[in-house]
């Protein structure tokens, strides 16, 4: 990664460089409305320089029907400015976005991705979409990109944490 990059968390005023980052990548991503990354601007890292918004990277915490047994992080909307991309970028952004989330003790994060070498790269195995049911209900059954959750082309991909105690 560049020494002239800052990774840091977002602020309201990333909310449009965040959203234009994510709509330049229209196959890989699905869009985010301007409103839910402003609600959720506190789940989001950015990458930037000189101002400029080259990466950004979020998560989404995935309820859980009664007690919070088995909670599961979800990485999401993880874009790099094509210019920055091979560059280690995705990859810190990523592993800063897993530091996050650990101290809450999630039992698994989970992505739902078409590169799923970079995600085993940091760790992360393939996993049938049976296993993320919340994931399907809660997000993916309202995509309109896909037809049917199970024949999207995205892999699932986890990484299972540590039980804490």
């Amino acid at each position: 990664m560049s020494a002239d990059v800052t990774i840091r968390p977002a602020e309201f005023r990333d909310a449009e460089q965040i959203f234009n980052l994510i709509k330049t990548y229209p196959d890989e991503l699905l869009p985010r409305a301007i409103g839910d990354i402003v609600q959720n601007i506190d789940r989001v890292l950015v990458a930037e320089r000189d101002g400029a918004m080259v990466g950004t990277v979020s998560w989404h915490v995935l309820p859980e029907i009664g007690a919070p047994r088995h909670p599961y992080i979800e990485i999401k909307s993880l874009a790099v400015a094509t210019h920055y991309q091979g560059r280690g970028l995705g990859r810190e952004l990523v592993t800063r976005a897993i530091q996050r989330v650990t101290p809450m003790h999630p039992a698994r994060i989970i992505a739902l991705t078409f590169t799923p070498p970079f995600f085993k790269s940091l760790g992360f195995v393939e996993v049938p979409k049976e296993q993320l049911m919340h994931k399907i209900y809660m997000g993916c059954i309202s995509c309109t990109k896909y037809d049917n959750p199970f024949t999207c082309p995205e892999v699932a991909m986890a990484l299972d944490l540590p039980p804490v105690g």
